[in-house]
């Protein structure tokens, strides 16, 4: 049984993936508050602050913390771009580093999380543009890095129903104008993003490494 570690596992995209892999994988989630979910371990910290547990049996981890900091670039403090980047970025970064051996030993798969953002320009989105850019960068840098190794991956979501993008979505009408952006007419549901996610972890996936994944509903890739 594959021992997975999913950072912002309690929440969203996380916990669709965390519930998703508890019954065949041994699942080890961190967040900052606690996690209901049933057949994992949890670990209440904050990776940018604290001391990272020692794990000594890792194939997978999938980083899922993100911001959506959706503001003008007048409004935008420099601290705006330098808080997104410690949680998009260095945040990965960190815990990469700190299960790189035991991740290296066991041939395991990472999954890192972008935006569709990064191929579509979209006003107000420069702070999450640019540390989920640097995320595409790191993968494919580190792809290549230990391309006998680790395997890197990233999924690139559009607008997905999760607390983090509740204020986007707050009313039907937010909805139906969401759903109308996208050519697929819908925008996603963290189920399908966890079923890519499962995926890009297993080993039927062993020969995609260095990839950024859209999962767009059409929005990047698709113009009618």
């Amino acid at each position: 049984m594959k021992s997975i570690l999913i950072v912002g596992g309690s929440k969203g995209i996380g916990a669709s993936i965390a519930n998703q892999l508890k019954d065949t994988h041994n699942v080890i989630t961190f967040s900052r508050g606690t996690n209901d979910i049933d057949n994992i371990t949890h670990h209440s910290l904050d990776v940018l602050e604290d001391d990272l547990p020692d794990i000594e049996d890792l194939q997978g981890l999938v980083y899922c913390p993100g911001s959506i900091n959706l503001k003008s670039l007048s409004r935008l403090k420099i601290e705006d771009f330098q808080n997104d980047f410690n949680i998009n970025v260095l945040g990965a970064i960190k815990v990469i580093k700190h299960y790189e051996k035991q991740l290296s030993q066991s041939k395991g798969s990472v999954v890192l999380f972008s935006t569709v953002a990064t191929h579509l320009g979209m006003p107000f989105h420069s702070s999450i543009a640019v540390s989920k850019a640097a995320i595409e960068g790191l993968a494919k840098s580190l792809a290549a890095e230990y391309a006998t190794k680790i395997r890197f991956n990233v999924i690139a979501p559009t607008v997905t129903d999760t607390p983090l993008a509740a204020r986007l979505l707050r009313n039907e009408k937010q909805q139906e104008s969401m759903r109308d952006r996208h050519p697929l007419k819908q925008y996603l549901d963290p189920k399908e993003v966890a079923t890519l996610a499962e995926y890009l972890l297993a080993d039927h996936s062993k020969s995609i490494s260095g990839q950024v994944i859209p999962m767009d509903a059409g929005i990047v890739s698709v113009k009618l």
